[in-house]
């Protein structure tokens, strides 16, 4: 009887039909997974368009200036201080005071240098006497040439000893070299004070000078006579006109700056010297010029650029009118003025661009205009207290 052996499948195939059955199976699990997610991506929402706002490029009058940060400073201005040391007797001006030239401020004690001032002068006196009698003497030729020259010369030395005593005496008193406006004194009689020590500061005020220094590159624009402007924080809304005044002849090798000086007239004395102002002297002439609020620009390293709104075109599945979209072109900058940047190529009058809003675009998103809030675009900003 014959046996009948059945032949089994080696483990080498069983392997590799375990392992194709494997792969079917996770490729069955990935592609219900790919379904599943192509589902969710297609039933969720779109996103809506992005909220900007807007504004048209215009052109402007642009009167070109050059901007730089100065420092005011008195016309005349001092620090007073004694030549000597002394005791402080009198006290003649108040803290704040506008005074004249030549006007006492401060005395010191001088009783002993006026007491010898006046002995000197009556020694001068007397040698005058002795002169005159000497003189018409050589007239009567009752003495000799030499007796004349001897009692010429005692009263001339007596006259410049009263001079020299005069100036001491004057040492003693504080008199204001010019007009002005004294600042705070502190000093009081019966203070000692040190020679040299400053006693008030003096500063003139009809007019000031403010300094400020411009690169190298701007000197062709500048010229003595041109109208400077002025604003200062401490004014807010309020500008202070001058006039170009003077220009360093020589620029400062270390900053390749030179530094101006402009003369600003201050009747009504609100300005004080050493204040920070904000200067803007006007070069060349007036001209238009397209405008654009600065925070329409996107500064990048290759280049700026601004959206331009582009208009909404055809209808979406529902039947809606498609939102409007942007695209982004690159412009060529100018001058700034205030909040508002000229631009020089790029785009034409006219021209929508989106004026906040940008970090969100890119080019053909859709977008929503909402003016109702717009940025700075003023050509002379001034500071707003909240």
């Amino acid at each position: 009887m014959t046996t009948r052996v059945e032949k089994k499948p080696s483990l080498t195939k069983r392997m590799i039909w375990t392992i194709v059955g494997v792969l079917l199976l996770i490729a069955v699990i990935v592609g219900i997974k790919v379904l599943l997610v192509m589902r969710m991506i297609h039933s969720m929402p779109k996103p809506g368009p992005t909220t900007v706002s807007t504004v048209k490029a215009t052109e402007q009058s642009w009167q070109p200036s050059l901007s730089a940060v100065g420092t005011l400073r008195a016309a005349n201005g001092a620090d007073l201080a004694m030549d000597v040391a002394g005791l402080v007797t009198e006290v003649h001006l108040k803290s704040g005071e506008d005074v004249k030239q030549g006007q006492l401020l401060l005395q010191l004690r001088d009783g002993d240098d006026v007491a010898q001032l006046q002995q000197l002068q009556a020694n001068a006196q007397l040698a005058k006497i002795t002169f005159d009698r000497a003189r018409k003497q050589l007239d009567a030729q009752a003495i000799s040439k030499a007796d004349f020259d001897s009692a010429s010369a005692d009263y001339t030395a007596r006259q410049a000893a009263v001079e020299q005593q005069k100036v001491v005496v004057a040492k003693k008193q504080l008199r204001a070299p010019f007009a002005g406006r004294a600042g705070i004194i502190t000093a009081s009689p019966g203070d000692y004070l040190n020679a040299g020590t400053p006693v008030v500061t003096l500063q003139q005020l009809d007019s000031l000078y403010v300094d400020f220094n411009v690169p190298q590159g701007e000197l062709g624009r500048l010229k003595v006579g041109q109208p400077v402007n002025l604003t200062l924080d401490a004014y807010a809304g309020r500008s202070f006109s001058g006039t170009l005044s003077a220009i360093n002849p020589k620029v400062d090798a270390g900053t390749r700056n030179v530094q101006v000086e402009a003369t600003v007239p201050n009747k009504d004395k609100t300005l004080s010297p050493g204040m920070f102002a904000k200067v803007s002297v006007d070069v060349g002439s007036e001209r238009r010029q397209l405008t654009l609020p600065q925070a329409a620009i996107v500064y990048n390293p290759y280049g700026d650029t601004v959206y331009v709104v582009q208009p909404a075109k055809g209808k979406d599945d529902q039947g809606k009118p498609n939102a409007p979209t942007v695209k982004q072109a690159f412009v060529t900058t100018g001058d700034t003025r205030g909040d508002q940047v000229a631009i020089l190529k790029g785009i034409s009058a006219g021209t929508e661009v989106v004026t906040s809003g940008q970090i969100k675009l890119k080019n053909d998103a859709p977008i929503t205009v909402d003016n109702s809030v717009q940025p700075a675009n003023s050509a002379s900003p001034t500071p707003q207290e909240h």
